[in-house]
């Protein structure tokens, strides 16, 4: 079996070392073009094309797939079946044509609820009890075609976008190589999906990590957990950036009433936080320019006081 590979990110990347590591002919790897990073503006490329190099595997970026020429291109490799996951650009019914075998997509939820770019985090944003992996054949729409296979994953309370993200790799990969073995024989179902429980998130950005304290503890806690590694939940104290990690709901009782995001209690290893609903404790912080520490050791060399405010902007 001939396999064209498509996608980007480190979700990505980790399905395809374990197809190369079962042995399928992955005759190439389509991948986004090439990012300038950091103040020095060197060029980054994605860990699917440094695998992909690792493993002498041709690589291509286009910038627009669904471009003639690429189409062209990938119709002269002949592909029998195309793997998708986390590309990052929607195909063209011309493209999805090609392979006898179909294009088919790895996607990190139970399909078809949390359809789009970010699955991952917001089933813990959203306080899901379990996610899951699909395996879909592809179509023009966005995560809409035929269910081949799924398989589900319960969420811990504690669960980061991070170690989440790891999790659904490890389960989509082996889910993914179990299906291609059924698909070759023959033996593969399809299932259309409910378009009546279908969802769809939005590509997550660096503002929807700007705490908005009027929020409830508990949703609050779920956005840090979701936004952990990237691009992380903050917020703003005395003109800095303040990265809160890791952070607890819990209860409190308090006769005097404050203001939410007000400081109303201050212990050894958290600071606790008024909220729109409930209390927050906070655990683990980075300051801006700071070394990411827990709250035992940032309260060694930073004063905080019962009454301080947090803030959503910097003035």
């Amino acid at each position: 079996m001939k396999v064209l590979f498509m996608g980007t990110p480190d979700f990505a990347s980790n399905i395809l070392k374990n197809i190369i590591e079962e042995n399928y002919n992955v005759i190439a790897v389509i991948t986004q073009p090439d990012k300038q990073k950091g103040r020095g503006k060197t060029i980054s490329f994605s860990p699917v094309k440094e695998l992909a190099i690792a493993n002498e595997i041709p690589v291509y970026q286009p910038v627009k797939v669904r471009e003639e020429e690429n189409i062209l291109l990938i119709k002269e490799l002949n592909p029998d079946i195309i793997i998708v996951a986390a590309f990052g650009q929607i195909l063209p019914k011309e493209l999805l044509d090609i392979p006898r075998y179909g294009c088919i997509n790895v996607h990190a939820s139970l399909l078809p609820k949390y359809r789009g770019a970010a699955p991952i985090q917001y089933s813990i944003i959203d306080g899901e009890d379990e996610t899951g992996i699909t395996i879909m054949y592809m179509d023009v729409g966005l995560d809409t075609g035929d269910i081949i296979s799924q398989e589900s994953l319960r969420i811990d309370k504690n669960e980061t976008g991070g170690s989440l993200f790891d999790k659904m790799s490890k389960l989509g990969s082996s889910l993914l190589l179990r299906t291609l073995i059924e698909i070759e024989n023959g033996t593969s179902s399809r299932e259309l999906q409910d378009e009546s429980k279908s969802t769809y998130v939005k590509m997550i950005n660096k503002d929807m990590g700007n705490i908005d304290f009027n929020d409830s503890a508990i949703r609050i806690e779920r956005l840090i957990r979701g936004l952990n590694p990237w691009p992380s939940a903050y917020t703003y104290i005395e003109g800095k950036m303040l990265k809160i990690w890791e952070s607890e709901v819990v209860e409190l009782n308090l006769e005097e009433e404050c203001e939410v995001g007000v400081i109303v209690k201050i212990e050894k290893d958290k600071f606790i936080i008024k909220t729109g609903e409930g209390y927050l404790a906070i655990k683990e912080v980075q300051l801006e320019g700071k070394k990411r520490m827990n709250v035992s050791a940032f309260l060694l060399g930073y004063q905080l006081n019962i009454g301080t405010q947090f803030k959503s902007r910097k003035g």
